[in-house]
């Protein structure tokens, strides 16, 4: 009985690091209002072709 006590709570430590960085995503991604790491664009963001390109993607993909 010792034995299943012991691995219960071994299981319980593993699962508990393995998904510790799903909730601190969680988290910021809540605090934040949906951006998780924030608001890393430049200020000065210049139009680029690759801001183009993704434009015409969404376009096509929307009709």
């Amino acid at each position: 009985m010792g034995t299943i006590i012991e691995i219960t709570i071994f299981m319980l430590v593993i699962a508990t690091v393995a998904f510790l960085p799903l909730g601190y995503f969680i988290y910021n991604y809540m605090k934040k209002d949906g951006e998780p790491f924030g608001d890393f664009e430049h200020p000065q963001h210049e139009h680029s072709v690759i801001d183009d390109l993704a434009e015409k993607a969404k376009e096509k993909l929307a009709h």
